[in-house]
């Protein structure tokens, strides 16, 4: 052990949400429960301890105009760190950001690829712009270039229709959803409408991106498939002002979005009551900035989800739903740490007062 400084954070580690553990130490960057022996430096971190917060809808490398170069892609991964998210699912982004992998500062990336959208059905500059013939050729595609995800946008603004629709044939979303898992990826839909959740799920994809439009006939059967939804609310919160923008040429549109908003704290309500999987995720990087996991878990409780569910939304469940530790035996030592019990008030994971990333001490 000699030459090497050992971490040492006492106080109350919160290894899951009932397993409440007195310490744990950090030695080359992993966690152990077990005390070093002959450590020349040890330092002290003090307080409430949870696993590295995880945003599992977020975008580096992308902002609201498309790709962005690799300092902006950097101050987006910092700022994420900076707020404790120590674990982001990329739910899509034109930017190459394997870089960030070989950086022990930053946090850990599980990439979706591109966005796949219909052509010109999607925000510029965003995503491969296909018509449905090609979408099993680009699910196959992004499968391979991710990290076992691929995004699909499930819907958008039809301008014939003046409203948003679904992008998909039922057939083609099928084949697409059966080559991606053929590969060893899940599918997860940017969806607003009502319209195209029934393909979806009954297609086999795996995750709903917002999933404004869930009612009550299609919440039993996203409960009875265990297909996830991460509602992104801070994202939802912009739909008022993106509807006024849209009053004039496309006012179905605009009521339809007014419509999703407002109801959208009982939409995510009774998916929980429902037993539908819920994670956070924040869309940072398209229209929002980056850091706003504490927010996305204060809008969860706001929608009637408990606490301590909200907290593992964020922590304990959404790191086993991505199949990476959380405060494991000889798991990175990426964790949060903060003066306040998280779990009587969520409101403390906007203050950490130690982030640490693969063991490092970063503020």
């Amino acid at each position: 052990m000699s030459d090497h400084v050992v971490l040492h954070v006492k106080g109350r580690v919160l290894v899951g949400p009932e397993d409440v553990r007195d310490e744990l130490w950090v030695v080359d960057g992993r966690i152990t429960y077990d005390r070093p022996v002959g450590a020349d430096d040890v330092r002290t971190v003090r307080g409430w301890a949870l696993p590295g917060l995880v945003d599992a809808h977020c975008h580096v490398g992308l902002d609201a105009h498309g790709p962005v170069d690799a300092a902006t892609s950097e101050k987006q991964a910092l700022t994420d760190r900076d707020a404790g998210t120590l674990l982001i699912r990329d739910a899509g982004s034109p930017s190459d950001t394997r870089w960030v992998d070989e950086r022990d500062d930053l946090p850990k990336i599980i990439r979706a690829g591109r966005h796949i959208a219909r052509t010109r059905r999607y925000i510029r500059n965003f995503a491969h712009e296909i018509e449905p013939d090609e979408l099993v050729a680009y699910v196959g595609r992004e499968a391979r270039r991710g990290d076992g995800w691929v995004k699909l946008v499930g819907d958008w603004i039809d301008r014939g229709a003046g409203d948003l629709t679904a992008c998909w044939p039922r057939a083609e979303v099928e084949a697409a959803i059966a080559e991606a898992h053929r590969l060893g990826a899940r599918v997860t839909a940017h969806c607003f409408a009502e319209d195209s959740l029934r393909d979806l799920v009954e297609a086999g994809i795996d995750c709903i991106e917002h999933a404004t439009g869930l009612t009550e006939d299609t919440i039993p059967l996203f409960a009875e498939r265990g297909v996830a939804i991460v509602p992104t609310l801070v994202n939802i919160a912009t739909f008022p002002k993106l509807a006024a923008g849209g009053d004039e040429k496309f006012p179905r549109w605009s009521a339809h979005m007014r419509r999703l908003h407002e109801r959208r704290y009982d939409t995510v309500g009774a998916a929980y009551d429902a037993g539908i999987p819920i994670f956070v995720g924040t869309d940072a990087g398209g229209s929002l900035p980056h850091g706003l996991v504490a927010a996305e878990v204060e809008e969860l409780v706001k929608a009637g989800i408990p606490p301590i569910e909200a907290l593992s939304a964020t922590t304990w469940g959404a790191r086993a739903w991505l199949g990476r530790p959380a405060l494991d035996e000889g798991a990175p030592a990426d964790l949060v740490v903060y003066d306040d019990d998280p779990r009587a008030d969520v409101r403390s994971l906007a203050g950490p007062r130690r982030v640490i990333v693969n063991g490092r001490v970063i503020g």
